[in-house]
């Protein structure tokens, strides 16, 4: 088909987890030909065994489709798929901004939402044509009517022009591609203009380095043509260019308007950031395009081989898994108790849990976590600021003037009837109340600002339980704020074990501190003598609890007589144990770890 800007549409899927995003996709390849009936499998755009398992979309992935419309032209639609987690919220900020419009799919059994309203709002800011769909019409919980009603009051799109499907039958996907053409507007762009092109993702080969994702905004990518990345001012030649069809389809060139990949020959993925702008390296352009920034890490672990054996091996892994994912960052740290590991930062707790996984199933490692922290920023005494992302690196209490934790404004849409226990939930984590916000009869959007160290932990699975799996929610990071918070240290004979070591609120610290004490004093075994166990903050021990020393009875075979020979084999006893307890140490069984993740059982 010959280039012709007019005829392009590039659009974008947007939904709730488990909405039915890549299942619509299926449909508009199946439909428009682009994947034969031999190839065609469920969620044909997740490729990661993990992304099926959890029926999430993790990468965005992007898929150029022929479509002879019903006024007999043909038009090219480029479909990205985004990741629809809220970890993920900047790489679907940067897929969004390649787009003209964006499909909003949204469950007629489930309603709208929390993540479906922040991606409808990421992408009004894009300014993007949104065509809402109604999925699912034909389950027996369906309830259409409601669901259009709200869709209507959120967006002020008529009830009745909404689209109707059935993404797994295929009933009303032909609306949907109508629909695309008629309403998404044809992308801008002069093709003679100086090149200018966004990176909305990038994947790794072993065999040709970093494989670029990219939408040309201005000019003309050309194969063999020297570019230039305009965040770090690195120049590598365009080996090759092409479309993304299900497999790479090379061509000369990529023109405005036009999706598709760019490779290189770049060894590493850190060097092609999502959001960055190509330019070519003759007469290119020194504009980027708006929004880039660096992804900061929001959550950290220290992550440990169980074995001291494989630390290489965990250090080889988590370097392929970087390359995949700029958005992991780890450096070397060691522990007393735990040995050699690294410091990871992951984007939240979702992106933590996978990256887990996969150091396990990919690469077969047994790795110990230690308990997620946020960062801190430490204000000292002599007025100057320093980051801290490991409880054991919290300077000592005499040089701490204030200590600022990151916030977040979190939304939490439920069924009216669990209002109560979810704000409740809130306070107990420090949340500031914002806004109650009625979307329908039945269900209510809460804002909040909570400290993100609150809702790393349990918070998530605590707001399903309470809502009994209805209530969903998405936050998005605000900024830091001064707060009283301590390092709480957990001693064991005297030592402080820095692996258990936690960051809280001053007014939680006694409570954490009996708590731990009291789950350690039941993991750790017994010695021949007794183990103090302390909870402390600076030099000040807020709780206790001893761990009984087992006893020989040593005065067995005594009987009758004097009792001056059992007092002097007891005082003998005695003086073995305090030796002993001296030179003696304690391991730290691995369950006492996960003992402090899991506090609330």
């Amino acid at each position: 088909m010959p280039y012709d800007p007019g005829r392009i549409r590039n659009f974008c899927i947007i939904a709730h987890i488990d909405h039915g995003k890549s299942t619509l996709a299926d449909r508009l390849l199946e439909k428009t030909g682009t994947v034969s009936q031999r190839d065609l499998q469920e969620q044909v755009l997740d490729s990661m065994d993990l992304e099926r398992e959890r029926g999430i979309t993790i990468k965005s992935h992007a898929i150029r489709m022929q479509y002879t419309a019903d006024d007999g032209n043909e038009y090219t639609l480029n479909l990205i798929d985004t990741p629809g987690h809220v970890d993920f919220t900047y790489e679907v900020s940067r897929a969004l901004q390649a787009c003209e419009g964006a499909i909003l799919v949204v469950d007629a059994a489930q309603g709208i939402e929390a993540q479906t309203v922040s991606n409808v709002f990421l992408a009004l800011e894009a300014n993007l044509e949104i065509i809402p769909v109604l999925n699912k019409v034909d389950l027996p919980g369906a309830n259409p009517d409601a669901v259009a009603q709200s869709i209507e009051n959120l967006l002020g799109e008529p009830a009745e022009d909404i689209i109707r499907i059935s993404a797994k039958t295929g009933v009303g996907v032909h609306e949907v591609l109508e629909k695309i053409v008629a309403r998404i507007p044809a992308p801008s762009g002069d093709a003679s203009a100086p090149l200018r092109a966004l990176i909305f993702d990038s994947i790794f080969n072993t065999y040709r380095g970093s494989i670029v994702y990219t939408r040309v905004f201005e000019g003309t990518l050309r194969k063999k043509e020297a570019m230039r990345f305009l965040s770090n001012g690195k120049e590598y030649d365009a080996e090759e260019v092409g479309y993304l069809r299900l497999n790479m389809e090379p061509t000369e060139q990529l023109r405005a308007g036009e999706v598709g990949y760019v490779i290189g020959s770049v060894k590493d993925v850190q060097d092609t950031k999502v959001g960055d702008t190509i330019t070519t390296v003759k007469n290119g352009s020194d504009v980027p395009i708006e929004g880039f920034r660096e992804v900061k890490p929001m959550v950290f672990s220290g992550v440990y081989p169980e074995s001291s054996d494989e630390f290489e091996d965990l250090r080889a892994s988590l370097d392929k898994l970087q390359l995949n994912d700029s958005s992991l960052t780890y450096e070397p740290e060691t522990s007393v108790a735990l040995g050699f590991g690294f410091r990871v930062g992951f984007l939240g707790l979702l992106h933590m849990e996978i990256i887990q996984e996969r150091l396990d199933r990919e690469f077969g490692l047994d790795i110990i976590t230690t308990v997620p922290n946020v960062k801190y920023r430490v204000l000292q005494t002599d007025k100057t600021w320093v980051g801290v992302d490991n409880p054991s690196n919290m300077p000592p209490v005499g040089r701490i003037d204030e200590i600022h934790e990151p916030y977040v404004k979190a939304e939490i849409i439920t069924p009216s009837e669990y209002i109560g226990p979810l704000m409740q939930l809130c306070q107990d984590r420090r949340g500031q109340y914002l806004n109650t916000q009625y979307l329908d009869t039945e269900r209510v959007n809460l804002e909040y600002m909570l400290p993100l160290a609150e809702i790393v932990f349990d918070f998530y699975d605590k707001l399903k339980s309470i809502s009994r799996g209805f209530a969903s929610f998405d936050y998005e990071f605000k900024d830091y704020q001064a707060s009283h918070l301590v390092k709480l240290d957990i001693m064991i004979n005297g030592d402080a074990v820095d692996a258990l070591s936690t960051i809280v609120h001053r007014d939680k610290a006694y409570d954490m501190g009996r708590r731990l004490t009291r789950k350690l004093k039941d993991l750790i075994p017994q010695q021949m003598f007794e183990v103090a166990l302390q909870a402390s903050i600076g030099t000040r021990v807020i709780a206790r609890e001893s761990v009984r020393a087992m006893r020989k009875d040593v005065t067995a075979k005594c009987y009758g007589g004097d009792i001056s020979r059992k007092r002097k084999l007891l005082e003998k006893q005695k003086e073995g144990k305090k030796r002993m307890k001296q030179v003696g140490s304690v391991e730290v069984p691995q369950e006492a770890f996960l003992a402090v993740l899991s506090m609330d059982e």
